[in-house]
């Protein structure tokens, strides 16, 4: 039974991405070219949860366009992106790691690691951070494996 579900999440997180994931390069970005769908990556660490930005107070950083919910947040995020920027270019960490490929997210299903911000699918009954938990030491070194062909 547990074969049979797993067979059919890395099914489903296929035709997922295949479906919602975006091409622009290295970073999971919306059609308006905004990263991590416009939420601020500093809130994650600094308020402990997900925060939509706003366009007035954004940094474009390696080509995507971040947003803050306050000028603090920006200003932090300057100082030092890859600090704040999430890992994998801000596409699902158990997808990296189970099945190698870049897979949407939904931005308020978030994990701090070491100081590491990791998004994760979570859409249609399918909560991939909970999946990531219980082999959590396993994927992430595979999607830090994997993560590696996308920025050869």
């Amino acid at each position: 039974m547990q074969k049979l579900f797993f067979s059919t999440l890395l099914s489903f997180l296929l035709i997922s991405k295949s479906l919602f994931a975006q091409g622009h390069g290295p970073h999971n970005l919306n059609k308006a070219g905004v990263a991590i769908d416009g939420y601020d990556p500093v809130a994650y660490f600094k308020q402990s949860k997900a925060i939509e930005g706003k366009k007035e107070w954004s940094v474009t950083i390696d080509g995507a366009n971040y947003l803050f919910s306050n000028p603090q947040n920006a200003t932090s995020f300057k100082a030092d992106p890859s600090k704040y920027q999430p890992q994998y270019g801000g596409w699902c960490a158990y997808a990296m790691g189970a099945i190698g490929e870049k897979v949407e997210v939904d931005p308020e299903t978030f994990k701090i690691i070491d100081g590491k911000l990791y998004l994760f699918y979570n859409k249609f009954f399918n909560n991939t951070l909970k999946s990531w938990n219980k082999d959590e030491g396993n994927l992430k070194q595979k999607a830090d494996a994997n993560w590696k062909k996308f920025n050869h």
